[in-house]
This record gives structure tokens, sequence and C-alpha cells, in this order.
């Protein structure tokens, strides 16, 4: 079928519009009306009114209302019908009544009858998009609304303006003028953005790929004949099928929820009597290849926002060095010390996800210092062998972020600053304990790509909760073994 929609922007100032129908529809549909234009001229004619209806219409003294059937007068001086009753004989009676006095009629869920759509909307000040499916799939409109909404940023006004102002005192002729803005506006084409796109994948991959060639080269130059491999082979510790569970459900969870796997895997190695520093080093290792290839994941998935992904990656690099570099200090030569500090941290943790996970929605509010959140989540991961995802995603969802966004930025960001912090410990200690890290990153890159696909839909309260009662159990088990 060919789509023959030709879209039009309606100047509603001087419109009257009249809504059949009172329920959830009619709701949706005043609604969506009032935010384009909160003085819009509006009559709403039904037998029933759901509650929040009637509340927005005790709002406005510009929304007249009638409770009772639909009667021919009400047609009268109107210029556009919307139809939201569940009634086929009264949707089809009113459409006939407008068709017959030439006004035109939308009707809910009823392609045939409607003269026009209203599509979904996205408006960023002077910036309006509307979007239809030709009536097809008002789910995929929805969505792709939300989705333009969530990437075209909130200062594209400030773009608006100072092009207005430009077009405005330029001297020159039509064509002049055109061809100078098409050359400002270039910068925004999408062939750009794709070639931008492909630089953040191709230095995640070099990076990933050039430090794992480094580890897995240290590691077979200390393996000096086949025999060792196959004796190492055979004699695979119980850790390493631990390591591989806790990898995988780390790595599932804070691909999906955004946080929770150094934490949990720092306790669980804590119980084990493993060195600090070595632990820390370990999980940044893993974590390194499963955050790599979660965070490539979101970003195919289109779940990353590219400028505060360069605000927390950075200066989480410098955080995660800094902390790296203070748990070698203490592990080394404050072994018993640094054990109760980590459980305490690893406590608070804890702790701060049962907050996380009763907190309420809250709405979209600027984010401030986003670069000493960077700075402190990659210092305080690097020393604890955790808390990135607990302090980075907990914060920007608190802002009101989409879960999804913030999920896939903070996962990719984090990609960074394990790299950052990998390679300190490794500079420093070398590595150690094989089977504990081919066991975490084996588990973590098997759950990575199944995590991105449930970024948002897993119930986040319930997996917040579990993790939280884990770190929280390990934590005061580890304290006691101390003391």
């Amino acid at each position: 079928m060919q789509n023959t929609l030709f879209p039009v922007f309606l100047k509603t100032e001087t419109a009257h519009f009249l809504i059949v129908g009172g329920g959830n529809v009619g709701l949706e549909k005043a609604e969506t009306l009032l935010k384009q234009n909160s003085s819009i001229r509006l009559t709403i004619v039904a037998t029933y009114f759901h509650p929040k209806l009637t509340k927005i219409i005790s709002q406005h003294e510009n929304i007249s209302f009638f409770e009772r059937p639909f009667e021919e007068k009400d047609i009268e001086n109107k210029d556009f019908v919307i139809i939201t009753t569940d009634k086929s004989e009264i949707n089809l009676e009113v459409r006939e009544l407008a068709k017959s006095k030439g006004i035109k009629v939308n009707a809910a869920d009823q392609p045939d009858l409607c003269d026009f759509y209203l599509g979904s909307i996205v408006t960023k000040g002077n910036l309006k998009i509307a979007i239809s499916t030709n009536g097809k799939s008002p789910v995929l409109a929805r969505r792709m609304r939300e989705y333009f909404t969530e990437v075209i940023p909130d200062n594209i006004e400030d773009n608006i303006n100072d092009l207005n102002k430009f077009r405005s005192n330029h001297k020159g002729s039509f064509q002049e003028k055109l061809a100078d803005l098409n050359e400002i506006t270039s910068g925004f084409q999408k062939i750009k953005k794709q070639k931008n796109s492909k630089k953040y994948k191709q230095l995640a991959f070099t990076l990933a790929v050039s430090f794992s060639m480094l580890f897995i080269g240290y590691g077979l130059s200390t393996i000096v004949s086949i025999s060792d491999v196959k004796y190492g082979l055979s004699h695979v510790p119980n850790e390493f099928y631990g390591m591989l569970l806790i990898g995988f459900l780390a790595q599932l969870v804070d691909g999906a929820v955004g946080l929770g796997y150094g934490v949990t895997c720092a306790t669980s190695m804590m119980l084990l009597g493993i060195n600090l520093p070595a632990i820390s080093g370990s999980i940044h290792t893993a974590e390194m290849f499963s955050s790599g290839v979660s965070g490539y994941s979101h970003y195919k998935f289109g779940n990353v926002n590219k400028k505060l992904l360069l605000w927390l990656a950075i200066p989480g690099v410098f955080g995660a060095i800094s902390g790296a570099m203070l748990l070698i200090y203490l592990g080394n030569k404050y072994v018993k010390i640094a054990y109760i500090v980590l459980s305490i941290y690893t406590m608070i943790i804890g702790i701060r996800l049962i907050i996380l996970a009763y907190r309420k929605v809250k709405e979209k509010k600027k984010i401030g210092n986003t670069g000493f959140l960077g700075f402190s989540g990659g210092f305080l991961d690097a020393f604890g062998g955790g808390g990135w995802g607990p302090i980075v995603t907990s914060t920007l969802l608190s802002k009101g972020r989409k879960s999804n966004y913030v999920v896939g930025t903070v996962s990719l960001a984090e990609f960074f600053v394990t790299l950052a912090a990998a390679v300190t410990f490794f500079a420093s200690l070398g590595v150690s304990h094989w089977y504990i890290i081919t066991g975490l990153i084996l588990g973590g890159i098997t759950a990575a790509p199944l995590a991105a696909k449930l970024a948002g839909k897993l119930p986040q309260k319930t997996a917040l909760l579990l993790v939280a009662t884990l770190v929280i159990v390990f934590s005061v088990r580890i304290l006691l073994k101390v003391f």
C-alpha cells in the first residue's frame, strides 16, 4: 500500500476540537492536544469521564464538557473531531455526520474512519518532529518518539536561535544564504555521526585486543612446555568453577542492571583469602574483557550517550590508576587493615544497593560534576575491587535518566576504567591466579550479550536486593573471619 500521507503542522490557536468519549483513550487524546497547546479550545462529550480527565478539565477553562450521549448539535462549529468510544455504531454515526459537514475526523484504532492521524510528537523548544506509521503501529511510533527525545540534545533550541539570527542577518541572495546554512549544519549529518561512532568501536576493540595479547603473551611466556599445559588443565582447582559461575551471574546482573559485578566478585574472593591487590587486579583484568563485550553490545543496541561517556571515562581512568596504586601500597604493608577497610566499604555498597532498590523514580534533573563522579567511581572501584556501578549508575538513575541509556553508557565507560586499573595492577604485580581470572573472563563474556539484551527489562528491585544481600552477608563473614 502506498503511503499517501502529507505531513502538515497545524496552528491550534484558532482551531476547535471535539472529543467524543472520555475513557482512557479520550484522556490520552486530550493530553496529547494540551501538551502541544495548553490553551487549545476543546469540547468533550461522554457518558463516562476518566477521573484523571475530570481533574484536567477542572484545571483548564478552555475545556468544555458534557456528561451525556453524543448529539448531532455537538458537531456544530467544530473544526476537527476525535472519536474515542468503543461503540462502532456511535463511531460510524459521528464519522458520517462530520463528513457531511466537511469536518475532518480521527477515530482511535480505526484507520479506515480517519481523515488524519495524531502522530507521536517530539518537542524540543521550536523543534517539533511528528512521527506516523500510517496507522499501522502506534506502538512503534511511540518508541521512535522516545528514541528521538533522548538522542536530540536539550540545548538544540540554542542552535535553532543562532541559525535564525544568522539567517536574518545574512545579506546575500537566497542561494548564497542556503549554501552557507548547509555548510554550517553539515556537522549534523548522519554520515559524520556514523564515522564518530566507528571510532569508539575501533578504539575499544583495539585496546581490548592489545591488552589481551599482552596478557596471554605474558602467561604463555611462563608456561615453557606442553606438559606443563596438560598438567595445569588436568589439575584445574575448584576456584575456577566457582569463579566461572560468579563471573556469569555477576556480569548478568551488572550488564542488565548496571552494577554489582565488582563487589560480588570482590567479597567472594576475599572469603577465599586471596591477596587484596591480586583480587582487584584479577577482577579488573577479567572485567575488562566482559565490560568490553558488554559495552559493545550496549553500543550496538543504541544504549550509549557519547557525550556522557567522555565525561565519565576520562576522569574515571585517572581515578582507577590512583585507587589501584593506593591498594597496592596498603595491601602489601597493612593487609589486615586493608581487609577491614574493604569489608566495611563493600558493606556500605550493599546498603547503598538496598536504598537504590527502594528509591522512588525522580524527575529528570541536570547532572552536575560528572567528571568528579567518574573520578571517584574509578578510584573506589579500583581500590575496592568494585563499586563503579553502585556509585555511578545509582547517581545517574537518581537524576531521572532512562535506565537503558545509563546502563549502556556506564558499561562502556567501565571498559576504559577497568583497562586502566588492570594495566596498573599488571605493571606492579604481574599476573596471578590464572584459573580465577579465566573463570571470571569466560563467565562474564558468556553473560554480557544476554545482559545487554535484557537491559531495562529485568525486575531491577529484585536484582538489586539479591546482590545487596549477597554483598552484605559476605562482608560480615569477612569481618568475622578477620577478627
